[in-house]
């Protein structure tokens, strides 16, 4: 199956500065990937290349079958939420969601756009009346009217209170139950955690490392963190005490380590005070890069 996305070898140059270096990945059809990226890594000029607004250097980059610079071809399946809105002030909701339609050569119903995004109140609404989290909203129902086959989605969330974001997310499950394939950057990465199938995480102009959220956090031991009174006994495992006091064990054998701490404090009649354990987060996984 020819993949939605495919990116051989890709580079970017600005002058002399090399910001993206013989960059290798492929998206399947259907798939939830997330590109992440520590700051300047080159995650930005990777989307908008992707995104057909910027010509590599070198390499070759297919989208839906063609290059992404080929915009009659490739715009009508493609739906981008930029990371900030770029909408005429004086035209109103449902204009501006029109207008991408007829750029895009896209058709939809626009009460059901307006509807996902709870926007239907304010669709004689000029954009330069809305608030922040609603041009945010707007952002996302030009990105998904027509339902296309790829939606690029960068820090869709931003702005957005809990009850939009779940919104948002509602209907970026139905576009994928759909059919869709859906690229994401953001830096809430909780969200690329709970939804990605699969995570491309870039370092100083390449992956650092690609793969499923379990096989980048299993690079890095789980954690058990707890409280101890001053007068309990020796630790069972090996641990350290962080500034705040807590106790903090890390581990490979998370299940058999942390029944060997719940059984000492057992014995012991200890209290673990604030006890947490779990894997290894995204976060975690960022925090580490600098000191491979």
């Amino acid at each position: 199956m020819t993949p939605v996305i495919d990116v051989e070898r890709l580079n970017l140059k600005y002058g002399d500065f090399h910001a993206v270096k013989d960059l290798s990945f492929q998206v399947r059809r259907g798939e939830f990937y997330a590109l992440l990226g520590t700051n300047g890594a080159g995650k930005t000029s990777t989307l908008e290349t992707l995104e057909g607004h910027r010509t590599p250097t070198s390499g070759t980059v297919r989208v839906l079958g063609k290059s992404p610079r080929d915009r009659a071809a490739v715009r009508p399946e493609m739906g981008i939420m930029l990371q900030e809105s770029g909408f005429s002030p004086d035209l109103t909701v449902k204009e501006s969601v029109r207008l991408i339609g007829t750029l895009t050569r896209r058709t939809d119903r626009l009460e059901r756009v307006l509807g996902i995004v709870d926007l239907t109140r304010k669709a004689d609404t000029k954009v330069s009346q809305l608030s922040g989290g609603e041009k945010r909203r707007l952002d996302f129902a030009t990105a998904v009217y027509g339902s296309p086959r790829l939606v690029f989605l960068d820090e869709p969330t931003t702005g957005l209170d809990i009850q939009s974001r779940d919104a948002l997310w509602d209907a970026v499950d139905k576009l994928r139950e759909d059919g869709s394939t859906i690229v994401l950057t953001t830096h809430y990465l909780e969200e690329a955690q709970q939804r990605a199938d699969r995570v491309g995480l870039m370092h100083r102009g390449t992956f650092h490392r690609e793969g499923t959220v379990s096989e980048l956090t299993r690079t890095l031991p789980a954690v058990i963190r707890f409280s101890l009174p001053p007068s309990a006994p020796a630790l069972p495992l090996q641990g350290r005490r962080e500034t705040d006091g807590k106790f903090v064990i890390e581990t490979h054998g998370l299940q058999k380590d942390l029944h060997v701490l719940l059984r000492w404090a057992q014995d012991h009649a200890i209290d673990l005070q604030d006890l947490e354990a779990g894997p290894t987060r995204l976060d975690d996984v960022f925090r580490a890069i600098d000191n491979d």
